[in-house]
């Protein structure tokens, strides 16, 4: 259990880093070759707390280890990293992590039939993961078409976009940012209500649970 809880509590350090390099670095080749790494150590660290090793979820951390040496290389011969490389592991990150953690939380609880700090860990890993998710929906969109995203920003970059996915995750609403088109907007509604939903019931359960756990104790 210890091992599980120390596994789950370096995912969320780790997506908690990346989120925070990324709002707090400014865009160059050294900062974009970071946040590779890190993420691609975020999405290894998730398939091995989580314990799942099927075929696609180990294809996908070896593709993200992949794209980390070739971001690598690419850096050395041509002095540059391109953005695909940073956006293939972004996708691999927000779209196999989380569901990674979540098969091996429930794998987890219908063993031990028990909530404990690695749980907890795993679910807050997940809460973090979805805010990144709608970053990168939010960054096909600003790639597609720059005007659609935000009605204040001609163009937004990638501090922007997770600002503006968090401030949305969290229903804050400061009004800084807001959508500019449709497609955006029904992300928008989306990530508030599934981060909403999120909190008041797997989160608030499990604390409930773990608080209910140590009292017993």
């Amino acid at each position: 259990m210890r091992t599980k809880a120390l596994g789950y509590g370096v995912v969320l350090a780790l997506v908690i880093a990346s989120v925070a390099l990324q709002m707090v670095l400014a865009a160059s080749d050294a900062s974009r070759f970071a946040t590779i790494a890190l993420q691609a150590a975020t999405l290894v660290a998730a398939v091995r707390a989580s314990g799942v090793h099927r075929g696609g979820t180990r294809i996908a951390a070896l593709a993200a280890v992949g794209a980390v040496l070739a971001s690598l290389i690419t850096w050395l011969v041509r002095g540059d990293i391109p953005q695909a490389p940073a956006a293939i592991v972004n996708g691999l990150l927000v779209a196999v992590a989380p569901v990674a953690i979540a098969r091996g939380l429930l794998h987890d609880l219908r063993r031990d039939h028990d909530v404990t700090v690695a749980t907890l860990a795993g679910v807050l890993s997940i809460y973090l993961l979805t805010g990144m998710f709608f970053s990168f929906l939010y960054g096909v969109v600003g790639a597609v078409d720059a005007g659609a995203l935000f009605a204040e920003v001609g163009r937004s970059d990638r501090q922007d976009q997770i600002y503006f996915s968090f401030v949305t995750l969290c229903t804050v609403g400061y009004g800084d940012l807001t959508p500019a088109a449709n497609l955006p907007r029904a992300f928008a509604v989306a990530e508030m209500l599934m981060g909403q939903i999120y909190l008041v019931t797997v989160v608030s359960l499990i604390v409930g649970n773990l608080s209910a756990r140590r009292g017993r104790a």
